[in-house]
């Protein structure tokens, strides 16, 4: 049995409908698809600059340390100097 002029335009314009469905679901997977690996090489580029931060942070801490012992010996120097002036001093007013 033939079927009229409108049935077939009917089931062209469905089968175009799902065709679209499905082209726009594929668009939208393959969009998903390239934002998840764009972020994964986002999230390494971020990792490499904070471990390399995370470096420069240890140089600097370290740098700091070395300046600051620096500063503790001079310090201690200067610090036993005037304990031993002010124990001379003690010992002439006595």
């Amino acid at each position: 049995m033939p079927r009229g002029r409108s049935t077939f335009t009917k089931r062209q314009k469905e089968q175009a409908r799902q065709q679209k469905q499905r082209d726009k679901a594929e668009r939208r997977n393959q969009r998903k698809q390239e934002k998840t690996e764009g972020s994964v090489d986002e999230m390494r580029e971020l990792r490499e600059k904070t471990e390399g931060s995370v470096d420069e942070m240890r140089e600097l801490r370290e740098h700091a340390e070395a300046q600051a012992a620096l500063f503790r010996v001079g310090s201690d120097e200067t610090n036993s100097a005037e304990s031993s002036t002010a124990d001379e001093s003690r010992d002439i007013d006595q």
